[in-house]
């Protein structure tokens, strides 16, 4: 080899000055640690608080993709409207989980008669925000004497 290029080597590896042992490897440092400890102190700040007995936690993305977690550690908090999901988690796709779901509860039968046991089922949706109401006011009694006369 060319001596130049050699020198050139030598001189890369070397961690002090001219004299000093030349290293056997690049050392590698781990960060992840380091990013772990800012995470928890974020947190400690905005006072989380972990919520225990939840077994599994399901994100469903809009492009149909499912972020499934198994017995995950939970924290939350409310002030703060922030929620933190940690632990092993796998890619699935929503119809998947949802059949999986729906199997669980015992099928269609199930999930009406669990919608029966919360008080009939959910309400009919109204784009104006407004209660379907008959237009009858039925509950309104009518006047029946002159309260002005009984004033005076």
């Amino acid at each position: 080899m060319n001596v130049e290029r050699l020198q050139k080597m030598a001189g890369v590896v070397r961690t002090g000055g001219k004299g000093t042992v030349r290293r056997k490897k690049k050392a590698v440092h781990k960060t992840t640690s380091t990013d772990d400890k800012r995470l928890q102190g974020t947190l400690k700040r905005l006072g989380v608080n972990t919520i225990p007995g939840i077994e599994e936690v399901l994100l469903i993305n809009a492009d149909g993709s499912a972020l499934q977690f198994t017995n995950p550690k939970v924290q939350a908090s409310i002030a703060a409207n922030t929620y933190v999901v940690s632990g092993a988690s796998q890619h699935k796709r929503a119809q998947d989980v949802m059949a999986s779901m729906l199997a669980g509860m015992g099928g269609m039968a199930g999930l009406q008669q669990m919608m029966g046991g919360m008080g009939g089922g959910m309400p009919a949706f109204n784009p104006e925000g407004a209660a379907d109401e008959p237009e009858d006011d039925d509950d309104v009694p009518e006047l029946v004497e002159n309260f002005e006369q009984a004033a005076q």
